[in-house]
């Protein structure tokens, strides 16, 4: 990571590169447009704390760069009760009601503009904590992140959290304007002071450059036009010197070759082409490829567009492969070099950022898209939860809730193929999928490790129930648990488990009941297997009341269930946790009904 502030440039103003434009549009209109065609495409995104100026800024920068278009000018132009007109450069881009209605970014804006140099696309991310999903949204595809700090109020938190997450996304360059200068009488001190607190809040970041430019995007200093008067103790780029000349060209990977196969064309038994965009990498005609996850072989000897054949292809081309072997390729597989090959497996883990209203159940299996490719997966376990007011891991994280970011283990139900996400972006991100709502839930970066890729003990160890245990209950009304009673009378254990169940299904709770003194079956209920059937009704939703002879049985059971699911009763309530209840009185049930119902236990009626 570098840190840039000060870069020397020759200062061309925005109004005679336009006139450079004008006169070539009238000129030569082809080769405007050709010329236009050509120019890179630089996207980046604004974040930062509420009210730093992002909207302003973007407003100000189509403003000045000659990116507005008058009946949006109109629109912005405010005229006060002394006959002053302004323009309030934030609507050019808060285009919703409530946003306008408050002040404030809610959605992610996009907004498209040009210069003579380069061609961009701008996401104007909100700043509030609650919408961190729309932030990070706006920021998964961009090349530099420009983060604006008030110069009054300096490094907020939510400015360590939005440079967390930049980096998390792992955009390369960072961006830091340190916004509204005018208001501190452009005071270099206190902008040496913020500049110095942001390198210390990002030490342990890994972006490729971190540039820093004062500004006021509301005067429009140093934002498009350079050497500005307000501020001659500085000598950098403007904001938009910065956008036009930051080196992202290196930034695509063109190393690892990867052609996620999107479709199969065979229009005649004599064609047989692999649709798909080249991610990554280059392929030329005359590489060996390997499918991924299949492992077959073959040769390209073709590379063909609607233009006509090329030679070569590299990102992100869409074009179509046809192979010197019938190979077996479908949607989903992926396309590799032959000595270049991406990781093929079941298990990985993944930095998460929750976009749901729903929590992340770690017993439930969700359906990932990554690439081209559908797969259920389950999640095996939440390692840790990030604290976004104090940026450190939480490692006791039982799930995670809207806006939380999380690394989470996964296992899917086949092989897979992916990069890390720091090596290769594109085969790297997946988004997860609730398979009942088919709604997006969550964005998910693959991080790098020894174990990358492989899956412990059988290959059908992911096969297991795809309902989790929260899920069961809020089907249910009430979670799957064990009531074990604990007593040497038969006759009064067992006609109290069976009055237990009858008021129990009468709440509307799915229970039933394992005596080993059941009449109704043959041979005898062993403790163990009590246990174990006990178990497995519990995780399948059931209340399951339990009555055995055995007083020692129940220590075991409720190890494996769980002490957050299991009750024992018993008339001494010696045990640990356990329910004193005299058996043998009149009022056992409702006392034990009103013990479940403080556990939360029973539905609400």
């Amino acid at each position: 990571m570098s840190d840039t502030t000060q870069s020397s440039s020759a200062p061309i103003t925005i109004e005679a590169a336009r006139a450079a434009e004008d006169a070539l549009i009238r000129a030569d209109i082809q080769g405007f447009l050709d010329q236009n065609e050509a120019k890179e495409l630089c996207r980046f995104v604004t974040v930062g704390s509420v009210d730093d100026g992002k909207s302003t800024l973007i407003g100000r920068l189509l403003h000045d760069s000659k990116g507005v278009y008058d009946d949006q000018l109109a629109d912005a132009t405010r005229t006060s009760e002394t006959g002053e007109t302004a323009i309030d450069f934030a609507r050019i881009t808060d285009g919703l009601r409530a946003e306008r209605e408050q002040g404030i970014t809610i959605d992610v804006a996009y907004r498209y503009f040009s210069t003579p140099r380069r061609k961009f696309i701008i996401a104007d991310t909100p700043g509030h904590v609650q919408y961190t999903r729309n932030m990070a949204t706006g920021a998964s595809t961009a090349n530099v992140a420009i983060i604006l700090i008030d110069a009054r109020l300096g490094v907020l938190t939510q400015s360590r959290r939005h440079a967390f997450i930049a980096n998390l996304l792992g955009i390369p360059h960072f961006l830091v304007c340190v916004n509204k200068m005018d208001l501190i009488d452009y005071d270099q001190v206190r902008y040496d002071e913020i500049v110095e607190d942001f390198k210390q809040a990002t030490a342990h970041t890994d972006f490729k450059s971190i540039t820093y430019v004062p500004i006021s995007a509301l005067m429009g200093v140093n934002v498009v036009d350079p050497d500005s008067p307000r501020t001659p103790w500085y000598k950098g780029p403007t904001v938009l010197q910065f956008l036009e000349k930051v080196e992202i060209s290196k930034d695509v990977n063109l190393t690892d070759f990867r052609y996620p196969v999107q479709y199969v064309i065979r229009p005649n038994l004599d064609y047989r082409g692999f649709a798909g965009q080249v991610v990554s990498g280059i392929i030329e005609k005359g590489d060996e490829i390997v499918a991924l996850p299949s492992g077959k072989t073959s040769t390209v000897v073709a590379i063909d567009t609607f233009d006509g054949e090329l030679d070569r292809a590299h990102p992100p081309l869409s074009v179509v492969l046809r192979l010197a072997d019938e190979i077996d390729i479908s949607r989903g597989d992926l396309i590799c070099k032959r000595d270049n090959l991406a990781t093929v497996g079941r298990q990985f883990e993944a930095d998460v950022v929750w976009m749901s209203e729903t929590p992340l159940d770690a017993g439930k299996s969700y359906l990932i898209k990554l690439g081209t490719s559908y797969v259920r997966c389950n999640v095996e376990q939440i390692q840790w939860r990030m604290d976004l007011e104090q940026i450190e891991q939480v490692a006791t994280a039982e799930d995670l809730e809207l806006n939380d970011i999380g690394r989470v283990l996964f296992t899917t139900h086949r092989p897979v193929c992916f990069d890390p996400y720091k090596k290769n972006r594109a085969t790297g991100a997946f988004i997860i999928i609730d398979s009942m709502t088919n709604t997006t839930v969550g964005a998910a970066m693959i991080v790098d490790s020894d174990d990358l890729g492989t899956t412990e003990g059988d290959s059908d160890a992911s096969v297991r129930s795809q309902i989790s245990l929260r899920e069961r209950a809020r089907r249910n009304g009430h979670p799957g648990a064990v009531v074990w009673l604990s007593s040497a009378q038969n006759d009064t254990r067992t006609r109290l488990a069976f009055a237990l169940e009858r008021r129990l299904f009468d709440h509307g709770v799915l229970a039933a009941v394992l005596d080993d003194a059941d009449p109704r079956y043959e041979g005898e209920l062993l403790p163990h297997d009590a246990g174990l059937a006990a178990q497995r009704l519990a995780d399948a939703g059931v209340l399951v009341i339990v009555s055995s002879s055995n007083q020692d049985a129940w220590a075991a059971t409720r190890q494996a269930v769980g002490t957050d699911r299991f009750a024992v009763v018993s008339e001494t309530g010696t045990e640990d946790d356990a329910l004193a209840v005299d058996l043998g009185a009149g009022g056992a049930v409702v006392q034990i009904i009103g013990a479940l119902k403080q556990r939360g236990w029973l539905p609400r009626r």
